[in-house]
């Protein structure tokens, strides 16, 4: 008689899963909304490295479904699904070997507006050096553009840079995607890493995404360059220096709330080329130094000098922003991995792949308390466990709060983890929200063993009494009005699935102590070397019982207005922003609200609430009228002797 669905997973824990549907002795490889229903699906690569097929989710049935699977020509090194052809719909670029060994060939799989890819009409686009290519708007007309080296470019002392700008024009048959070229970066360049930790991401607080590169300085060495998005003047070199000894992939993330990107990244002495495990590895995290918050009642301006932002102001530029990797400062933080797993040693490559992959520290607001936590692999004796690290406020003790550092402190996560503790062959771990029900959710890629698939979904049915925020897409202007339509007019669909990089989220929020802070988020800001980071942004936003105050949307637009600030945003909803697609047009936004699990409840809480309400008025209603009819029957029986 109970009215409502039984709950799919009613432990308050890490629950597995299990595959979910994908079926593969193979890999994950990337994540995108293929057909445009707001839902992630999944792209996986066979075991052959040349196979892709296309997993669509189907929130009726809570699995992912197979849509469509093709084969490649030559090994697969990496897929970027993004709309290229500014369609509305997710092509994909495969990143693929080359028959001359120092490139990679680019090959583009268009999307048909029908839903699958024109296997038939490929689109071939000028080769890459080795260090993979990554999606940027560089020109401010929110177009995937690419950025890398071409292999005639690599080596270069002048101009090793080199940019795929898009010129695709969808009313001739034959024109081309991209023409390579350099018009955007002046200084200074270096020769990009291979594997590198290339980014798109704002640094300067501007709301407009920069560029983040790791550069490969000859002899192991590796340093950083940070180039500022001037907007039609271009990039130009805002922050260089040398990366620690032993540095591995490189991460973003706001980690201590602030309202600026940091860097996450690990540094081991050696690395085993064979097991991937790593000797002597730490965790290191170095803060953006930049302008603050303001506090309550400070205009944010001393004497015709900017000291911090107004919450009303976020996007403000900051071009003294700093990193410091120095190691002796507050901004910069070192965790031993011994000191988080005694006996246990961080792995930092997946081996089983050819060539090698990076594995990346994850970072994701898992407890929605707004603070980004983070997810690594453990190797310890023969085993590859997967453990999750929490950010939680310094305290004596607490692990990477040292003296003077007044950030945040790491603890590892124990309570009902056991579905991660149990899996002892992990190769790759990431985040994800299945079926946008606004839990980070985690997928581990195995080795697989017998009887067990290469594939695990973890579910988070962790409640955590806080809100959340998911922004689906900063879209990339195709179809102004938010209506896409095919070449014969009658196959009509909403652009969601662009896989737009390069969008910038700020926002301010106040917690139930009334303390305001800020946050910032990027969207989709690495896509190389199977980074399986997911389309949309999603950010904790903690105990609060208010609105958002302020949330700042920024996009790669060469406009004088390159953001806008909504006011008053409703927490534990998803955010589409459609940007201008010419200038002059306005913004277009939409909200999404989603019934949560509790909301049965309190329709049950608010249906007898009110039902004993209505008793209670009723009970006194005729209480209160049987006494009327008492009191008229004495006024009737009530004899006025003054009238006689």
């Amino acid at each position: 008689m109970w009215p409502f669905p039984p709950k799919r997973f009613s432990k308050n824990s890490l629950v597995d899963a299990g595959s979910m549907g994908i079926d593969v002795q193979g890999r994950v490889i990337a994540f995108g909304d293929f057909n445009g229903d707001q839902f992630l699906d999944a792209l996986t690569l066979g075991s052959d490295q040349q196979t892709l097929t296309v997993y669509l989710w189907s929130h009726d049935d809570f699995i992912f479904k197979l849509s469509d699977t093709f084969t490649h020509s030559r090994k697969i090194y990496n897929v970027v699904p993004g709309d290229f052809t500014h369609s509305g719909k997710l092509d994909l670029l495969v990143m693929a070997e080359s028959s001359t060994s120092n490139q990679l060939d680019l090959t583009l799989y268009p999307a048909m507006p029908g839903g699958g890819f024109d296997k038939s009409t490929l689109l071939s686009i000028p080769p890459s050096a080795l260090p993979q290519p990554i999606p940027i708007d560089v020109d401010g007309d929110m177009r995937i553009d690419l950025f890398g080296m071409t292999p005639t470019s690599q080596g270069s002392s002048g101009s090793p840079f080199q940019v795929w700008q898009n010129i695709w024009n969808a009313s001739e048959p034959h024109s081309p995607l991209f023409n390579v070229g350099d018009p955007f970066f002046k200084g200074a360049q270096c020769q990009l890493a291979n594997p590198h930790s290339n980014a798109v991401v704002d640094f300067d607080g501007d709301c407009l995404a920069d560029l983040f590169l790791l550069c490969d300085n000859g002899h192991g060495g590796k340093s950083y360059q940070i180039w500022v998005n001037n907007k039609s003047k271009g990039f130009s070199l805002a922050s260089q220096g040398a990366m620690p000894a032993g540095v591995q992939t490189v991460s973003f993330a706001d980690i201590d709330r602030d309202g600026t990107i940091d860097m996450v990244f690990a540094t081991c002495v050696s690395v085993s080329t064979s097991t991937g495990v790593g000797t002597d590895c730490a965790i290191n995290i170095a803060y953006n130094q930049q302008l603050p918050l303001c506090a309550s009642g400070d205009s944010g301006v001393k004497k015709g000098v900017q000291t911090c932002r107004p919450p009303d102001d976020l996007c403000t530029a900051d071009p003294a922003f700093k990193f410091d990797l120095s190691g002796a400062n507050d901004a910069y933080v070192r965790l031993p991995i011994s000191s988080l797993f005694p006996s246990g040693s961080l792995v930092v490559l997946d081996t089983t792949q050819v060539p090698q992959l990076p594995i990346s520290l994850k970072l994701g607001d898992a407890n929605l308390d707004g603070f980004p936590d983070m997810l690594v692999i453990i190797a310890s004796a023969q085993d590859h466990v997967p453990k999750m690290l929490i950010s939680v406020p310094c305290g004596v003790g607490t692990i990477g709060c040292g003296p003077g550092h007044v950030k945040r402190g790491w603890s590892v996560a124990t309570k009902g983890t056991e579905a991660l503790d149990a899996i002892k062959d992990a190769r790759s771990v990431s985040f994800l929200d299945m079926d946008e029900d606004g839990t980070l959710d985690i997928m581990v890629q195995r080795t697989g063993g017998a009887g067990q698939g290469n594939i695990m979904f973890v579910q988070n049915n962790i409640y955590y009494d806080a809100f959340f925020l998911k922004a689906i897409a900063v879209l990339n202007g195709a179809c102004g009005n938010g209506w896409c339509y095919g070449p014969n007019g009658t196959e009509r669909y909403h652009p969601f699935g662009v896989s737009y990089s390069g969008a910038s989220y700020k926002y301010t929020v106040l917690d139930t102590t009334g303390s305001r802070s800020a946050a910032q988020v990027g969207q989709l800001p690495q896509t190389g070397y199977h980074a399986l980071q997911t389309p949309y942004a999603f950010f904790g936003l903690g105990r609060t019982n208010n609105y958002i105050e302020n949330l700042f949307v920024g996009s790669t637009m060469h406009a004088p207005q390159h953001y806008i600030n909504m006011e008053g945003v409703i927490p534990n909803s998803k955010v589409v922003i459609l940007p201008p697609s010419q200038a002059g047009d306005p913004w277009k936004r939409e909200l999404f609200l989603r019934p949560g699990e509790w909301i049965p409840l309190v329709t049950l809480t608010v249906v007898v609430g009110t039902a004993l309400l209505a008793v209670i008025v009723l009970v006194l209603h005729l209480n209160e009228k049987r006494e009327d009819e008492m009191e008229r029957r004495r006024a009737s029986h009530h004899i006025n002797f003054d009238a006689l």
